[in-house]
């Protein structure tokens, strides 16, 4: 039967022994170059004092400036149409004319009536100055006149019903009626909108109250428009808080020269509290555990420390450490999830 090779425990001991005499006697540049080899690429940011805004963030609602549903007065068979879909047009001008021949032959018949009426007055006032006429008849004649003129404006009022003109400058929407159709009160012939400026109504919460003012200058950016932002102002807080969501609503107005936003439209408002010089470091280089907040910190550009620190306000990419750091440190901005507390590192990126 074949015996298995056995190995002394001492030939065991002798190997451990010679390994570490090799590593002990390996040149320095090896071992640095393994030890290089194990450390984990980071990017780093270089804590500074720098100027961060406070931002307020609120989601609001476009509404029109002024917006009315343009309607007819009296009913009647629609007889000239004098606007397109969407057109701008300016306060007075005329819309839409109802048929109104029988209207304009009351007024043509009163005028006329008048006219006759108002020389007859002459007249008669002609010879009652030489005693020719009673003043009765002169007080007659100066009656008639007076009802006539009355009559003629009531004729002017129900002619000007049948004219449909917008009540002030914006943009028309849609038209919902044809020529020839018939229209009555409460039917809607299409919409008027001032948007050369937009109200936008949003709601802040009860703790940034005494950051919102009126008069205080905002940005409002929208999803229809990447990149660009409309400057507006707040016009008007409301006097209570809601007391379910505790948030107040505010009312701002925003400028639209170029007509780009609409009634409807979701708006991203952001609303500058203050401006603070403190030290700001990039978001992901902050990582929370539990109820606390970390970075790491890069010893001698080769060893990443785990800091606890502060982190006061917040904006898109960026946090505000109140402690736990020194301006001029670095801290870990990419790759700390790879790291622990004296772990080895290489920077790729500063």
């Amino acid at each position: 039967m074949t015996q298995r090779l056995r190995i002394s425990p001492l030939v065991w001991a002798a190997c451990a022994l010679l390994a570490v005499v090799v590593y002990l006697y390996l040149p320095k540049e090896q071992v640095e170059e393994k030890r290089q080899r194990a450390a984990s690429p980071v990017s780093v940011y270089q804590v500074s004092q720098d100027r961060f805004e406070v931002i307020i963030e609120a989601l609001g609602t476009a509404v029109a400036n002024e917006a009315v549903t343009i309607t007819a007065q009296t009913s009647d068979v629609v007889e000239q149409i004098n606007f397109t879909d969407g057109q701008l047009v300016k306060a007075g001008q005329l819309l839409l004319s109802l048929n109104s021949r029988e209207e304009k032959a009351r007024v043509n018949e009163l005028q006329v009536n008048l006219a006759e009426a108002k020389r007859q007055l002459n007249r008669i006032s002609n010879l009652a100055k030489g005693n020719a006429a009673s003043q009765q008849l002169l007080d007659e004649q100066q009656a008639k006149v007076k009802g006539l003129k009355a009559q003629l404006e009531v004729a002017n009022t129900k002619l000007a019903e049948l004219e449909v003109r917008a009540p002030f400058d914006g943009r028309l929407g849609i038209r919902n009626v044809s020529k020839g159709a018939l229209v009555r009160p409460g039917d809607r012939i299409t919409t008027l909108d001032d948007i050369h400026q937009v109200k936008v109504d949003f709601s802040v919460a009860e703790a940034y109250l005494a950051g919102v003012q009126v008069g205080q200058l905002i940005q409002a950016t929208s999803v229809a428009y990447p990149g660009q932002t409309f400057d507006g102002k707040i016009a008007s807080i409301d006097s209570r808080i809601d007391p379910i969501t505790r948030a107040i609503k505010v009312r701002a107005l925003v400028d639209n020269p170029d007509y780009q936003l609409r009634p409807g439209m979701l708006l991203q408002i952001n609303i500058q509290r203050e401006v603070l010089n403190t030290l700001v470091v990039p978001e992901s280089a902050i990582i929370p555990i539990q109820d606390k907040q970390y970075v790491y910190v890069v010893k001698d550009g080769k060893t990443a420390v785990q800091k606890e620190v502060t982190v006061g306000y917040r904006k898109p990419g960026w946090a505000q450490i109140s402690s736990g750091l020194n301006a001029g440190e670095q801290v870990v901005s990419e790759g700390s999830l790879r790291l622990s507390d004296g772990a080895a590192v290489s920077i790729v990126t500063q």
